[in-house]
């Protein structure tokens, strides 16, 4: 299999370097800036342009962000190649959604979702098969958090002394509102009950230091609770680790002859 990936931010680089260690590659990085189509000392590709991807390509990786799946997604879908993406915050816009799902149509491949920054959602999938009745997640974070988002409206968080709730509405809602913070939301709608349907609560907490997901789910199943307390990508204190983590857990399950 020979990998190209989208994006040489935080996660782009991390999943570059985990690639690299396990001899997967990658073969090229396509990135908005830097030098055209130079080829470094890793041997990596850098590509300012997805035309000049080189051939033999069968996996790309998104890495880089809602921006980058709807320009770069569609086209390559239909090239026939597999896509995984972290980018689930973007597909809130069906118009977008859609798109893609008639691209990989027509190239005959698919659109694989990473779980992100969040975790259960093969219990969370395979509840929907015997029915969903609830499903909300919360998320909660510091007050320097939510710097730069709607947050910022609601609440005053250079001054906030006490947990607030400063979003309570749909996923579809929260990931047109919140497209930096949306991706979670968004794995937790497509695994469950969809964008429409699942409940998301979003706080500022002074008290933790860390961004805190949490599921709540009620179904035929049972009832499901789960939490994580997430940390940061050490280049990076707005990329979430395991969010870069779960990219790479997704090309090895592509990889692997026998996986879960």
């Amino acid at each position: 299999m020979k990998i190209g990936l989208i994006g040489g931010g935080a996660i782009g680089c991390y999943v570059a370097a985990e690639l690299a260690a396990r001899g997967l590659g990658p073969e090229a990085v396509l990135t908005r800036s830097g030098p055209e189509d130079a080829r470094g000392s890793d041997g990596v590709l850098r590509l300012r342009r997805l035309e000049d991807l080189p051939e033999g390509i069968t996996l790309m990786v998104d890495c880089a962000g809602h921006a980058a799946l709807a320009e770069h997604g569609a086209a390559i879908l239909e090239r026939g190649i597999d896509l995984i993406t972290v980018s689930l915050g973007a597909l809130a816009d069906p118009a977008l959604a859609e798109r893609l799902s008639a691209a990989a149509e027509r190239g005959g491949a698919q659109l694989h979702l990473a779980s992100g920054a969040i975790g259960a959602l093969d219990a969370l999938a395979a509840a929907r098969v015997g029915g969903l009745a609830s499903v909300t997640y919360v998320g909660r974070k510091p007050p320097r958090g939510w710097q730069g988002s709607p947050a910022e409206e609601k609440l005053d968080l250079a001054r906030l002394d006490q947990a607030a709730t400063h979003f309570e509405g749909s996923a579809r809602e929260a990931a047109q509102r919140y497209p930096k913070n949306a991706n979670v939301a968004a794995a937790v709608a497509f695994a469950g009950i969809g964008f429409d349907a699942t409940q998301v609560r979003l706080v500022a907490d002074p008290g933790v230091t860390e961004n805190i997901h949490e599921i709540h789910a009620e179904g035929a199943f049972g009832t499901l609770s789960f939490r994580i307390n997430g940390k940061p990508l050490p280049d990076n204190p707005r990329s979430s680790a395991l969010a870069a983590m779960s990219a790479v857990a997704a090309i090895e399950r592509r990889c692997a002859p026998i996986t879960i």
